[in-house]
This record gives structure tokens, C-alpha cells and sequence, in this order.
């Protein structure tokens, strides 16, 4: 079934690859991201309601966030709280007053409520709850190619030392563990949900590749690319996620499984970045 879907935060590193996938699957995407497009700012009210009496289909990816680098400077700032309710209470109006079934993209950090950004998702899954047009998708630290060079997350800035520097230099001892999930598997999922979502019987839906891996292997593997470079662990512990290990529900399974292992996702990486030679 083709439709008209707009993404919001179109530009980020889940919506550049999410548009052009949609688009192979012949969907008519409008693209909405402020990075492109500086009047493109859902933090002004009323910004998408002529637009969404137009659009059969909303994904919700615009957040004020980027890597654990930025999260630890920024997400107990007040612009960085104002910026996210803005966005999330202005667009939340506008998909109650049209009715647009959407899907709201949250994290695997929403239930860390001694982090603000964990707190900030949690809220937007409220609110998609009691609107109840929409579903909550969470994601598990997606990686892909990045084009906002201040919002980097962990696979990137690797990518960059190892490339750059010619060493890894960490900002922890690498023995935390997280799931990841190769951004081209995220899209191709997402479009699944889009086209199955009245079939969908769960609300919050969690999508990942099912697999813990630690840091410091993610530096490994990375250094496995540049011959070999050094990878230098720091001496904090996570203090950001503080390790926590979510398990995530298995009920996406039922309808697909990721593709990509990390190794071959970070290796496509490197080649979008480029770096390669």
C-alpha cells in the first residue's frame, strides 16, 4: 500500500537512511528536519498543522539529541529540556488535532529516570498513549551514517580516532554492553510497521538486534579496519547508562530479524564515511 508520510527529523542518522528506503518501496515522503531547513523548527507551534491534513502516515524521529559525548553535556541543560518538550508538545498537538497515525520513536533509556533524556522519552511515550492514534518503536542505540558532526555517537567518533588520530582513545573502560542495530535493518523494519501497523497488536514495540556487546569489542572491531590501531581504554565506568541491560520484548520477531551483524554494518560505515584506502 503506497502512502504519504512525512519524517520528522529526516536529515538524522535513522531518517537519511529511513527517506531513501521509503522511496524504494514507492511511499511519497515529505522530508522535515531543521538541520537542512532552518524554518523547518517544530519547536514553533502550529508549524505542521496545515501540513498533516496532507500526510497518511507520521514518523516521529525529531529529538534534540546526539551521542554520549553530547548527552553527558547537554541533557541537563535548559535548552536542551525546553528544545525537546517544545518539539514534542507542539508536534503531539497537531497529531491530535488532525488524528494521523504515527509512530513515536523512543529509547531503551526511557525507564533511566536519573536520565533527563530517558525522563524526556518516557514523557512522548505518554503522550502518544493518550492520544491513541499512534505506537511507541524503541530503539536500541541505532548506528548509521552521521552527518552532524556534534552529535556523533560512539561508532562514528571511533571510526574518526582510528581514521584521524590513529588511536582509539575511549571515554570509559569499554565493559559496558549495549545492543545496536545497523541503520538500513531499522528502516527496513520500520516500513513493516508502517505497512502492518493496524495489524500490530503490541503498542511499544522494541526494536534492536537482540545481541549485547561491550564497548571495547566495538573498539576492537573498529581497530580490526585501521590495521590494527591501538585502542586505549579510559578509566570511567558508564555513568550515563550505568550498565543498565533492558531486556527487550522478542515480539517484533515475530514478523522480522535484523540482517546486518556489527562487524558488516560498521564496515559499510567506514565505506559511506569514505574512509576506506
Amino acid at each position: 500500500m503506497v502512502m504519504k508520510i512525512l519524517v520528522l527529523g529526516s536529515d538524522g542518522q535513522i531518517g537519511s537512511d529511513l527517506v531513501p528506503y521509503l522511496r524504494s518501496k514507492n511511499h511519497a515522503v515529505v522530508e522535515f528536519d531543521i538541520f537542512s531547513n532552518k524554518k523547518n523548527d517544530l519547536r514553533i507551534p502550529n508549524i505542521l498543522d496545515n501540513i498533516l491534513y496532507d500526510i497518511d502516515f507520521v514518523f516521529f524521529l525529531a529529538f534534540d539529541v546526539g551521542g554520549s559525548t553530547y548527552l553527558k553535556k547537554y541533557q541537563n541543560t535548559y535548552e536542551f529540556i525546553s528544545n525537546n518538550v517544545k518539539i514534542m508538545n507542539n508536534t503531539f498537538d497537531s497529531l491530535k488535532l488532525t488524528g494521523t497515525p504515527f509512530i513515536f520513536m523512543s529509547s531503551q533509556m526511557s525507564n533511566m529516570t536519573y536520565s533527563t533524556y530517558g525522563v524526556l522519552k518516557k514523557i512522548g511515550e505518554d503522550y502518544t498513549r493518550a492520544l491513541e492514534t499512534g505506537k511507541v518503536v524503541t530503539l536500541w542505540n541505532v548506528y548509521g551514517y552521521e552527518r552532524d558532526p556534534e552529535k556523533t555517537h560512539v561508532i562514528t567518533d571511533f571510526i574518526l580516532m582510528a581514521k584521524n588520530n590513529g588511536v582509539i582513545k575511549m571515554r570509559t573502560n569499554g565493559k559496558e554492553t549495549r545492543q545496536f542495530l545497523y541503520a538500513e535493518d531499522c528502516s527496513e523494519c520500520l516500513e513493516l510497521l508502517l505497512t502492518e501497523f493496524n495489524m500490530m497488536t503490541e503498542f511499544k514495540i522494541d526494536l534492536t538486534n537482540f545481541k549485547w556487546e561491550s564497548i571495547i569489542d566495538i573498539a576492537n572491531i573498529i581497530s580490526s579496519e585501521f590495521n590494527g590501531c591501538p585502542v586505549m581504554p579510559g578509566k570511567k565506568v558508564d555513568d550515563l547508562q550505568l550498565n543498565v541491560m533492558n531486556p527487550p520484548s522478542e515480539y517484533i520477531l515475530n514478523y522480522w530479524k535484523p540482517k546486518t551483524n556489527t562487524k558488516e554494518g560498521i564496515k559499510k560505515i567506514i565505506k559511506k564515511m569514505g574512509l576506506y584506502g
